[in-house]
């Protein structure tokens, strides 16, 4: 299982899923409408590190997060 966690504005709660990669991750997200709407728009990072790898393999206990587009001044 990986948990996945959402940030920001995004508010949704944490989930454990089972994915071996990012691709697995992706196309569950995508089947819950919440969410599948802020996927386009979002940065992802794995145990803290910035990745766009969809096939980036994953084990349990991995971290994935979900990080939306911020602004600041």
């Amino acid at each position: 299982m990986v948990k996945v966690e959402f940030l920001g504005p995004i508010n949704q709660e944490s989930l454990e899923i089972e994915a071996t990669t990012l691709k697995d991750v992706a196309e569950a997200l995508q089947n819950i409408e919440a969410i599948n709407g802020w996927l386009e728009k979002c940065a992802v990072a794995v145990n803290d590190e910035m990745t766009n790898n969809l096939s980036q393999v994953l084990k349990s206990g991995d971290r994935v997060s979900i990080l939306p587009p911020v602004c600041g001044g």
